[in-house]
Parts: C-alpha cells; structure tokens; sequence
C-alpha cells in the first residue's frame, strides 16, 4: 500500500499539464472506438454476409452511416487530435524518456510518423461528419505507394516504410507477448477486474495488430519489389488476405476479436495511461 502511496505522488509530480493529459486521453479512447469497429466489421464479414473487411477509413464511413454518426464522428475527429498532439510531444520533447540513442531516435521518429498518419485520419473523420467530402478510398495506400516510387530513390523509400512497419508490427506483437505494456498503466489506480481486463485485452489485442501491422509491411515490401503500387494493401487488405487463406474463416474471426480487444486496450489506456511531461528522472 505505501509502495502505491509514493508511486501515485511520483507520478503526479510527472505528469503532463492537465488540458495536455485530458485531450490526448480522450485521443487514445477515439482510437479505440475506430479500432473496435474495424474488428466489429470483421467479425460480421467472418460470421455472415452483413459485414465486410475494412481498415480504418471504411470503419470512419461505417460510422458515418449509423444513427448519431455525424456526432460520433465530430467527437472522433476532435479527440485523434489529441491523440495526435500527444504523439508530436512524445517525438519532440521526449516525456517519455527514449533517449538520443540509436533506438530512442528511432521510436521518437516512430512516434512522428504515427502523428502524422492519425491527423489524416481525423481530417478524414471531419470530413464525413462536415460533408465535405468522403474518409479516403480504401486504395489509400495504393496511392502513397504510387506517389512514393515517383520520388527519387522512391523504391527504396517504399520498402523502407515496409520494413519499419514490419517492426513496429513485431514490436506490439512482442510486447503483447511479454505483456509490457502494463508498466504504461496506473495500476495503483486499477482494481483487480480493471488489471485483469487490462491484460487480456492488451495482450491479445497487441498479438493481433502486430500480425495485422507485419502483414501490411509485406506488402510494401512487395510493392518495393515489384514495382507495383497495386500490391501496396492496409488494414482492410491485410483482412482480406487473411480472410482468403485456408481456414480463413477461423482466422479472420480471430483477428476480429483480437482488434475489438485492441480497442478495449486503447480505451483503457485513455483512462489510465502514464502521461508524463517534464521533470525527467523524478
């Protein structure tokens, strides 16, 4: 009890200014609502013909189409802004305490990159919910494909995204695994079903994304390789794939549940997520 008593005055010491900690909470929660529809859509596509696999711009229109689904979407948009904000502080102001090194650079340069793909994503929510135009076809990654291999060294730059996606895929994977990703949560703050769900929810759902996530640098990497943009697939195409293999049934089921579970996750995190900022080392 006392060794939660200091770990609970050590945190609050840390943590991020509060109008900072509340919006990219609430961006981690809007997360984990589009994640858990992308798994909602797939579980329908393994079960029945109601559904089909998307990725994350075909579950913004599915929303889109629900009863309320202009709010939802407005209070999507709004909170991976927040979400968003707090990925360029993890880059730049290193709260997180990475490091310069060779591996701090990289994960600070991952989280970055993550910023950048969510606002697409929230401008994309915002759109549907102001009817100014539509999420973004499902051949979005088609197109940044083709529009890569038209740059210098483009090729190469294209099975560079595949290979850092890969391992951004294996790292979630592995930390589902290991289950570290509980050290990023309050657990003094947590009752038992609270951890437990935490657990579960993060682990399988971490499992799920990485394979998901290591799928998807494949076909970057193929793309790379082929010179085809046509081979580039996201989340929705990584479904597919699963979906069309032997027993694909049984493993789209799966990984829709592990993405429902991914969104739990996120939703949690949204509650209780370690946000520091500032006074490194304290």
């Amino acid at each position: 009890m006392e060794a939660a008593s200091k770990a609970q005055a050590k945190d609050k010491m840390r943590e991020a200014k509060p109008w900072i900690r509340r919006f990219g909470r609430f961006g981690y929660m809007a997360k984990g609502v589009v994640y858990g529809m992308i798994g909602i859509l797939a579980a329908l596509a393994a079960f029945g013909p109601e559904g089909e696999t998307t990725g994350t711009s075909g579950a913004l229109q599915s929303i889109a189409e629900m009863p309320f689904g202009e709010v939802l979407l407005w209070i999507i948009g709004i909170g991976l802004i927040g979400y968003i904000v707090w990925d360029f502080i993890k880059a730049i102001k290193d709260p997180e305490n990475e490091g310069t090194d060779a591996k701090g650079l990289i994960k600070r340069t991952g989280y970055f990159i993550s910023g950048i793909i969510y606002a697409n994503l929230a401008f994309g929510a915002i759109k549907w919910a102001s009817h100014t135009g539509n999420a973004g076809g499902g051949d979005s990654e088609q197109t940044i494909s083709a529009k890569l291999m038209e740059q210098p060294f483009g090729v190469w730059i294209v099975g560079l995204v595949g290979a850092i996606i890969i391992g951004y895929g294996l790292h979630e994977l592995f930390s589902g695994v290991k289950e570290k990703f509980m050290e990023k949560f309050k657990t003094y703050e947590m009752n038992a079903k609270e951890r437990k769900l935490a657990r579960i929810s993060g682990k399988v759902g971490l499992i799920a994304r990485g394979v998901v996530l290591t799928m998807v640098g494949f076909f970057f990497i193929k793309t790379a390789y082929t010179h085809d943009a046509e081979h580039s697939k996201g989340l929705g195409g990584a479904l597919d794939e699963m979906a069309s293999q032997p027993f694909g049934q049984f493993l789209l089921a799966m990984a829709a549940v592990g993405l429902i579970l991914y969104g739990i996750y996120q939703i949690i995190r949204g509650r209780y997520q370690h946000m520091h900022f500032g006074n490194k080392g304290k």
